[in-house]
């Protein structure tokens, strides 16, 4: 009996006293921590950012420059302002294309937190789901060392055989090893929660608070994810930057005004005008145009791409999410069902009607059936957030918890 119990009272004592010291930690602590701490999104940050100036870049007028000059002829001394213009078409074209790139980028930068917040919420469902595992392997192996003394008290009383004290012995051991292994698992599903909300602690300083909830409400779909949408608005932005490229092959002209004055026989200031413009006689702007076009095919293919991965995204999320809640539902009448048979059959081997391999087999396939439970839960509650993370749905879903008679102790 020691040998059993100790391991399991260990066990517990020590999850309590590390429970005492945990910081409490909901899901939506855990999003909003991720998104405040998160590397990835600052650089969606960062390319905002490059954005942003390029729009600023774009709306920007050139400078006028000042020349002054002297000569021996007259008159002697010169001087000009040239002021460059842009054709108001091709400006509005540059601003427009600019603009268009910071839309996109803003785009990349909301579907950046979704990504973040998707990681950080499948993180902390796998580490409730870890938390749900290693609470059943605890109770089965308390049940289990509890069914050891039972066996153990029929055998001092002549019920019951050497083979069967060993045989519940051997099973309890078994299960406060799995216990342990869902232990370890646990501090390694909150280990990796830490990681990706930026903790840099080598032990495990959060404790995971909600529960498992089952999804009612299914994500709307809609007829383009934020990457997507993202995606068009850059080749957008890439075909007005390559008609402008097309148009820009006659440089930015300019008109000078100027004086000139140093003339014996015409005294006073003399007053010069002049437009100057560049000849595309060496350069039509080939490289601005080949760079420009090549931009444009790229963003084309990364469309093309971003389609292609958003709908087998969707499509497979839509599908585990609902397999899983159709298996989420049988697992819960089955699990009903798993329950009364280990409370019969521990009824039956009390009054001697079943033999301990019964008591044994209803007790593995309840936990069976009940861990398939919280493995199926688990992959709903996943999908859903991919779903919601893809743009699909705006809010998160309402949920349930679920049932309390379906995560009952096994008797």
């Amino acid at each position: 009996m020691i040998r059993f119990l100790t391991p399991i009272a260990t066990l517990f004592f020590a999850a309590s006293v590390a429970a005492a010291q945990l910081t409490p930690l909901t899901r939506a602590q855990a999003l909003e921590t991720a998104l405040d701490r998160g590397a990835r999104l600052a650089v969606a940050r960062a390319d905002t950012a490059v954005a942003a100036a390029q729009v600023i870049a774009a709306r920007v007028r050139p400078n006028p420059s000042f020349s002054a000059s002297y000569s021996k002829s007259v008159p002697t001394y010169h001087y000009s302002f040239d002021i460059p213009f842009d054709f108001p078409a091709i400006r509005q074209l540059r601003i427009r294309a600019a603009q268009t790139g910071l839309d996109a980028a803003n785009l990349r930068y909301t579907f950046a937190r979704a990504m973040i917040a998707l990681d950080a919420d499948t993180t902390y469902t796998h580490a409730v789901a870890a938390r749900e595992r290693l609470a059943l392997s605890r109770r089965t192996a308390l049940d289990a060392d509890s069914l050891l003394h039972m066996v153990e008290r029929r055998r001092d009383a002549g019920d019951a055989a050497d083979m069967d004290v060993e045989l519940a012995r051997v099973s309890a051991g078994q299960l406060a090893n799995t216990a342990a292994g869902d232990s370890l698992t646990f501090v390694s599903a909150l280990l990796d929660l830490q990681a990706v909300l930026g903790f840099r602690s080598e032990r495990v300083e959060i404790q995971v608070t909600d529960s498992l909830a089952v999804p009612l409400v299914p994500p709307e779909p809609r007829a383009a994810t934020l990457n997507e949408t993202a995606a068009a608005l850059s080749l957008e932005s890439a075909t007005l930057s390559a008609r402008l490229q097309h148009r820009s092959i006659w440089s930015t002209p300019s008109i000078s005004l100027g004086f000139e004055h140093g003339d014996p026989d015409q005294p006073g200031i003399l007053p010069t005008f002049g437009l100057g413009i560049a000849l595309p006689l060496w350069d039509r702007n080939r490289g601005g145009i080949a760079q420009a076009e090549a931009e444009r095919v790229r963003a084309a293919a990364e469309l093309t791409l971003a389609q292609v991965e958003a709908r087998n995204q969707i499509a497979h999320a839509q599908r585990e999410r609902e397999s899983a809640l159709a298996r989420v539902e049988r697992d819960r009448l089955v699990a009903a069902s798993a329950n009364r048979v280990v409370a019969m059959a521990l009824t039956g081997y009390r009054e001697g009607a079943y033999s301990l391999t019964n008591v044994l087999e209803a007790g593995r396939t309840a936990r069976e059936v009940l861990a398939q439970y919280l493995t199926d839960l688990e992959a709903a509650l996943i999908a859903t957030a991919e779903l919601r993370a893809l743009g699909t749905a705006p809010a998160p879903d309402t949920s349930r918890d679920q049932d309390n008679d379906t995560r009952g102790r096994i008797r």
